[in-house]
């Protein structure tokens, strides 16, 4: 039964919903005109996937409280009207029940579809589907001046609808998007993959994205993890509805440490299609050892509820806000760390050569790797011209999505954020990108080089003509 009820699909249950959406969408247009006009405009929103400060904002923010739900799932046609501010734990708990997902579902249950889609998302399908905003079909987009506007691949404002991602809430926030839906099995069955050579792992891993197939079985999900150079390992899922035995790493046994083995036979192993879409959120990845969290003798007394990202997002929050951490290693003796929590990607041919790098001049491990290909170009192209101009990916090529999420230790008299500097100086000379969700570095001109251009401007000058919204500069690097 869905969540929406077996009639979730029929039009009285549709309209209920887009009836408390309607009211959702008037309290953000009221709380929008209530804004100053020479203030900002920002949304009133407590929690926030960003890694990067910013600038704190006195003027007051759009309520978006209204606009936190699924709006109705249409299991026939394979869609869904989503709320902008709508978490996937709460979308997929909505389709699910109709063995229905997104195409593609971020790694972190708080991670909310607008977010995705104008800030970028990716996961272990994004190597088959690409990334979240190749599956919107139209969005409703409330733009800096104040207007809320439909925008689909191909009408009036086809333009705002390509150059959205990337844009972080610069051009706009999504008030409703409309997204496709795939089948899903009960189960994904798995098989870990070891590896010895970085270089075997990039050519085995472009083959997979070119096949979908390894030895003879059929690889729906694909996403790896390297512990060193001589240590990395593939994870190949295989849709299925077989029963039998499924892992629990919600407990005391810990997803990534279950990928690790010795010996080259593949390690196997089953989880439901919940468990497995959840399966990064339970230790945030591996960052819950930094609050002690995959210690034994600590977790089996740390709540189960507190073991998801969300919690330990808070705990972050009153780190940044206390600067415990720089304490506690000035106690030690230490000198301060440098945050480096970045997702890059670099063409599969370049993946070794960056992670061999990385691993020798970066002291973090591990390190996640998750395939993509963009899906689709969404519209006839002109020669030059970029289906997603803010993020130029290449169609037709694989690229490698690579996550770190650590901190390094700084050096007396080091230039602020060097190790950054230095992992965005190599990521573009390896042709990649680095999304923005984190601190960056880049000067105007190189920035303006690698996401979106004269293009950004023309659609500022457009959708946000009073500069209600902060730039994407100013937001992404100034951290204003």
């Amino acid at each position: 039964m869905s969540l929406l009820g077996k009639a979730g699909h029929a039009p009285a249950a549709r309209e209920s919903g887009f009836a408390a959406h309607r009211a959702g969408v008037d309290r953000l247009l009221a709380s929008y005109r209530a804004i100053p006009e020479h203030a900002n405009v920002r949304l009133a929103k407590k929690t926030s996937n960003l890694f990067r400060a910013r600038a704190k904002n006195t003027a007051p923010g759009l309520d978006v409280s209204g606009l936190t739900r699924v709006i109705a799932v249409d299991p026939v046609a394979r869609t869904a009207d989503v709320a902008g501010m709508t978490t996937y734990e709460e979308l997929v708990a909505a389709t699910l029940p109709y063995g229905l997902a997104p195409l593609v579902v971020p790694q972190l249950k708080t991670i909310t579809l607008g977010g995705a889609v104008t800030g970028l998302g990716i996961e272990s399908t994004s190597f088959r589907s690409g990334l979240p905003h190749e599956s919107v079909l139209e969005m409703d987009v409330l733009t800096g001046a104040g207007e809320i506007l439909t925008a689909t691949p191909d009408n009036e404002h086809a333009d705002l609808f390509h150059g959205f991602p990337n844009s972080y809430g610069t051009l706009g926030y999504t008030v409703r998007l409309k997204i496709e839906l795939e089948e899903v099995q009960p189960y994904v069955a798995l098989r870990h993959v070891r590896f010895r050579d970085l270089r075997e792992l990039e050519a085995t891993l472009a083959t997979i994205v070119t096949d979908r197939v390894y030895e003879d079985e059929p690889v729906d999900y694909l996403d790896g993890v390297v512990f060193s150079a001589e240590e990395s390992y593939l994870t190949l899922g295989r849709r299925t509805d077989e029963p039998g035995p499924v892992s629990d790493y919600t407990g005391m046994d810990i997803y990534y440490r279950s990928i690790q083995h010795e010996g080259e036979t593949p390690k196997r192993d089953r989880l439901t299609i919940h468990d497995y879409l959840w399966r990064w959120d339970t230790d945030w990845f591996w960052c819950s050892r930094a609050f002690g969290t995959q210690n034994p003798r600590i977790r089996r007394f740390w709540p189960k509820r507190y073991r998801r990202s969300s919690f330990y997002w808070k705990l972050v929050a009153l780190d940044h806000k206390y600067d415990i951490g720089d304490k506690l290693e000035a106690r030690k003796g230490n000198p301060p760390r440098e945050r480096v929590v970045q997702d890059i990607e670099v063409p599969v041919d370049r993946t070794a050569d960056f992670v061999e790098w990385f691993l020798r001049e970066i002291p973090i491990e591990p390190i996640w790797l998750c395939p993509l290909r963009l899906r689709e170009t969404g519209r006839t192209q002109r020669p030059g011209e970029r289906a997603w101009p803010l993020y130029p990916l290449e169609p037709d090529r694989t690229y490698v999505n690579v996550g770190f999420w650590s901190a390094v230790p700084t050096a007396p008299g080091q230039q602020e954020g060097a190790a950054n500097r230095a992992i965005e100086h190599k990521v573009t000379e390896f042709d990649g990108h680095k999304s923005l969700y984190s601190d960056s570095f880049y000067d105007k001109d190189e920035f303006a080089a690698l996401y979106g251009g004269n293009t950004y401007t023309e659609l500022k000058k457009r959708y946000d003509p009073n500069q209600r919204l902060l730039d994407l500069y100013s937001k992404a690097v100034q951290r204003k």
